[in-house]
């Protein structure tokens, strides 16, 4: 072999190892994000999502990639939503909003892991069969929201000890509303308080809602743990101011769009959590070795603002345990 052979035989194989190498690699994987919300009123959990997933070393893009299918809080579509993200044969599913997005996902297969997060009880929705140990293939975070509800109407009442019926903003549509109405019916009679439940399946119902609570004379307002609601909250703050009513919602977020308090978790925390379990699936870990993750803090926020515009004095002792005040 002469000279111009052997650098002519080096130069082909600097070509085709670079092509094989490349040949070689495997797919990047796909996680299917499934979220019963839209992606507008999303943006700062899937911020949360994207920050967990790169503490586990994965980066969007660069070595995974995120599929988003969103039901635009129109329910039904989620079966489908989630079929299609199967036949694109996904990695990992994240399921998001309510327990609908993963029993959807749940329903269509049995092997992609799902990691769930929302607000109510992953056990008695079936969705695992118990905390510490979920079994088959789905695991997730839950920020038991919903479970909080009587402790939201147990602090309202301490801001408004005088108010004789207290509105509840449900939406009939969503599996958490007749769990939540009950759980405050039980924690309401030995307060003696009175409720008056109204219902709102999609933000067009707000006004009909409000009309409600004026014309049966509610002195205040509780909104429940619902996606609807979280996305609308900009314009329940606008009813809410416009005809007076004091309104206390889930988590910070509600407190900040006009609402005199809130508590809860904070909801970037667990949608964090959600990609560090997402980022753990797709290293191997098996959905039924993790167990479900729950909050180990809440927060108190009152905002103080809206309570002065009410002509509302908030107690020392409730300003006293406030994680925050809006001022």
């Amino acid at each position: 072999m002469n000279r111009r052979e052997f650098i002519a035989l080096l130069g082909g194989a600097a070509t085709s190892w670079p092509l094989a190498a490349r040949a070689q690699q495997p797919a990047m994987p796909v996680i299917g994000y499934l979220g019963s919300g839209s992606a507008t009123a999303s943006a700062s959990f899937v911020a949360a999502f994207r920050l967990g997933l790169s503490e586990s070393g994965w980066v969007e893009g660069q070595n995974v990639t995120i599929e988003f299918r969103w039901a635009e809080d129109q329910y039904d579509r989620l079966p489908g939503l989630a079929a299609d993200l199967v036949s694109r044969r996904v990695n990992a599913i994240v399921a998001v909003g309510s327990p609908l997005p993963a029993r959807a996902a749940k329903s269509v297969t049995a092997t992609i892991p799902i990691v769930f997060v929302y607000g109510g009880d992953p056990v008695n929705d079936g969705l695992v069969a118990s905390f510490n140990r979920p079994g088959g293939n789905v695991t997730g975070v839950t920020f038991i929201t919903a479970a909080l509800a009587p402790k939201r109407l147990e602090l309202l009442r301490e801001l408004l000890p005088g108010t004789d019926l207290v509105g509840v903003l449900a939406n009939p549509t969503s599996p958490l509303a007749g769990v939540q109405w009950n759980d405050l019916q039980a924690a309401a009679r030995p307060m003696g308080q009175q409720l008056l439940r109204v219902n709102a399946s999609r933000e067009a119902d707000f006004e009909a809602a409000f009309t409600s609570l004026l014309q049966q004379r509610a002195g205040a307002l509780l909104v429940t743990t619902d996606q609807l609601f979280f996305a609308g909250r900009a314009q329940l703050a606008a009813l809410a101011a416009r005809h007076k009513i004091p309104w206390t919602g889930t988590v910070r977020e509600y407190a900040l769009a006009g609402g005199v308090l809130s508590y809860g978790p904070r909801f970037a925390d667990t949608h964090r959590q959600a990609g560090a379990y997402a980022g753990r699936v797709l290293k191997g870990e098996k959905p039924s070795d993790l167990p479900v993750q729950m909050p180990t803090q809440f927060e108190l926020i009152i905002n103080l603002k809206t309570a002065k515009t009410l002509g509302l004095t908030v107690p020392p002792t409730l300003l006293a345990r406030a994680d925050e005040v809006i001022e």
